[in-house]
C-alpha cells in the first residue's frame, strides 16, 4: 500500500497516463463535462473536497508548466487560490475555458462551489 501522496487508485491511474502538453482540469461540482473525456469524480458532498486540496495534492507530484483559468474568476474567493500556486496564469473566458475542456487528457471534478474555481493544468517535464 501506498505510504503518502495521492491514494485514490483511479487517480493514481489516470494521472501516470499524462504526458508533457496534455491539459487536466480541475473543476467545481458544478462545470459540465464533456462526454468523451475521461473523469475522476472526487466529490463527496457540496464543499468536499475543496479545489484547493486537489491542486496541492496535484502539486506535489506532478509538474505543470501552465495554468488556465477563466477571466471571470478575478476578484472572486478562488483566484487568489490560483494566484498563490501558479505565477503565470492565461486567463480566457469562461465559455472558452468550457470549449477547451473538450481537449482535456483528463478531468478531475472537486466538491468546491465556489464560483469560476476551474482550473486547466499544462502538464510539464521533470527535467
Amino acid at each position: 500500500m501506498k505510504k503518502y501522496g495521492i491514494l485514490n487508485p483511479a487517480l493514481n491511474g489516470a494521472l501516470s497516463r499524462l504526458g508533457h502538453t496534455d491539459l487536466v482540469f480541475v473543476v467545481d461540482c458544478g462545470m459540465p463535462i464533456p462526454l468523451d473525456v475521461p473523469v475522476v469524480d472526487l466529490t463527496l458532498v457540496q464543499g468536499i473536497p475543496r479545489l484547493e486540496d486537489v491542486l496541492d495534492a496535484l502539486l506535489a507530484e506532478l509538474v505543470f508548466e501552465g495554468c488556465i483559468a477563466a477571466s471571470e474568476v478575478k476578484n472572486l474567493t478562488a483566484e487568489p487560490w490560483l494566484t498563490a500556486r501558479f505565477a503565470d496564469i492565461q486567463y480566457i473566458s469562461h465559455a472558452k475555458l468550457k470549449e477547451l475542456s473538450t481537449s482535456a487528457k483528463l478531468i478531475i471534478r472537486t466538491g468546491e462551489a465556489t464560483p469560476y474555481a476551474n482550473v486547466a493544468l499544462i502538464c510539464g517535464v521533470a527535467f
